[in-house]
């Protein structure tokens, strides 16, 4: 198994991941906390965090028979950390979360992990095991904090001392008994740059987020209107939110990607609102094929992109392209619409 481990490390390298580690199953201390978290209603509309039971703070229950869970991480920063600072708030330009830019992780993950189990099975044979990646009942943070790939950070992101935050995870569960690696203890000190620095002040303690104020949550979870109270807070921020991790210090050490999946596709990293916002449902979906974003919907997409107008720099194209909006659409996007066209009355 020692060996067997050695090489799925190797393995690992070879597929694109940059590190894998290995964790037993035992996730007392998370599924506490998650406990805590569902009982403040912090979760707001994302009732699936509720179902399953214990099945997602306990491996052994989701899939039966799980001893380990190799987990592994893959950078997918592509382009400057300055750069994107400078695009937030901008006057007429789209902010989309830089993990959202290129081709949905999911999928990339996904082949790769399965790439990894062939190897597996090629080296012992026949076992078990199942992929997962931030598609299931799985505690994906804890678990790869426990293999030694980072720790939890104040902003409930995981955070590798080498290498920051810019990365995605992904899970093998398997039936081997692989001998585990050593856990990452927090180094966040006294640091509260996250804190501090959330436009909606949605971590409300360290190592709490109440989802239901994260522009992450409100821009691609939840279906409902925007509360009115997030709108300006939101900036130009249309899918997701950075600035936790743009503003943590330990990215400093943050590696860019060499993943081409993951390089921005039709220039979502510096797009104009006003050009985003004519897209029609068509263009959205040609637009968005292969990418995290089209799981929201074209009319969360505008409803998104209404607001950032909203708090863009009024210009008569920005007043003609929202008042373009105003009729023959859905009351969700309309309303968002008005409230924008209030904005900029004066």
């Amino acid at each position: 198994m020692a060996a067997l481990k050695r090489d799925i490390s190797a393995w690992c390298r070879d597929l694109g991941f940059s590190q894998a580690g290995i964790s037993d199953v035992d996730l007392t201390t998370a599924e506490s906390r998650l406990r805590d978290w569902l009982s403040d209603r912090f979760h707001g509309s994302m009732r699936y965090m509720e179902r399953h039971g214990r099945k997602r703070s306990r491996p052994e229950e989701l899939v039966p028979g799980t001893l380990r869970v190799v987990s592994v991480r893959m950078d997918y920063l592509t382009g400057s950390q300055d750069a994107a600072k400078r695009l937030l708030d901008h006057e007429s330009r789209a902010y989309v979360s830089r993990y959202a830019l290129g081709r949905d992780y999911h999928k990339v993950l996904r082949g790769r992990l399965r790439a990894l189990a062939r190897r597996i099975r090629e080296r012992v044979g026949a076992f078990g095991y199942r992929v997962f990646v931030d598609s299931a009942p799985v505690l994906e943070k804890p678990l790869a904090e426990k293999a030694g790939l980072g720790w939890i950070g104040k902003h409930t992101n995981l955070i590798n001392r080498d290498e920051g935050s810019w990365f995605f995870l992904g899970e093998l569960y398997t039936d081997l008994p692989l001998p585990v690696d050593e856990p990452e203890e927090s180094h966040c000190g006294s640091c509260v740059a996250c804190i501090e620095v959330c436009p909606t002040r949605a971590i409300v303690a360290p190592y709490v987020l109440d989802a239901r104020r994260c522009i992450s949550y409100l821009t691609i979870e939840s279906k409902d209107p925007i509360p009115v109270e997030f709108r300006k807070a939101m900036g130009n921020r249309i899918y997701g939110c950075d600035d936790c991790q743009l503003f943590c210090p330990w990215n400093k050490f943050a590696r860019l990607s060499s993943e081409p999946d993951f390089a921005p596709r039709h220039g979502l990293d510096d797009a104009q609102l006003t050009e985003l916002f004519a897209w029609d449902e068509r263009t959205f979906l040609e637009k968005t094929e292969g990418s995290a974003i089209r799981r929201i919907g074209y009319e969360q997409w505008l409803r998104n992109l209404a607001v950032a107008l909203g708090n863009a720099e009024t210009t008569p194209e920005l007043v003609a392209a929202l008042e373009a909006r105003q009729h023959g659409t859905s009351n969700l996007v309309a309303e968002h619409v008005d409230w924008a066209l209030t904005q900029h009355a004066g």
